[in-house]
């Protein structure tokens, strides 16, 4: 394994869930914008491939919610609704583009708010462990 890769590996292993969640994220939105480009410059191939990679992240992200947590069920309607619409952009290709712009929002807005999450919760375990050390 090449030092890079290497580097890339530990770097995921110490991320926290929400760091996690947060780099998932910001991967299902790269594809989105690649499957996009994609499109406008009729390279079908690679569209395929990256509203692939988007499904695939979408489908583990919803096969990981904790069903317990009220805001899940929420979640999973959401996930459901980005993979209907995927499968809309491949059956129309460029009749259903207009779709996409559309996801990249709500993908991104989803990782803004899980991002803003995860800081809120990382400072305040920090102000907690500050708390007991004192």
């Amino acid at each position: 394994m090449n030092p890079y890769q290497k580097y890339k590996n530990q770097s995921v292993e110490s991320m926290s869930q929400g760091e996690l969640l947060v780099l998932l994220l910001n991967e299902s939105i790269k594809d989105l914008k690649r499957a996009e480009l994609s499109l406008q410059d009729k390279q079908y191939e690679k569209f395929n491939t990256n509203i692939d990679y988007f499904q695939k992240i979408i489908r583990y992200l919803n096969q990981t919610l904790d069903m317990e947590q009220p805001v899940s069920h929420d979640l999973q309607r959401l996930y459901g609704y980005l993979l209907f619409n995927t499968g809309r952009v491949l059956a129309g290709r460029e009749r259903k583009a207009s779709e996409i712009p559309e996801m990249i929002t709500i993908m991104t807005d989803l990782r803004d708010g899980f991002a803003g999450a995860s800081k809120q919760t990382t400072t305040s375990h920090i102000v907690e462990e500050k708390r007991v050390v004192v």
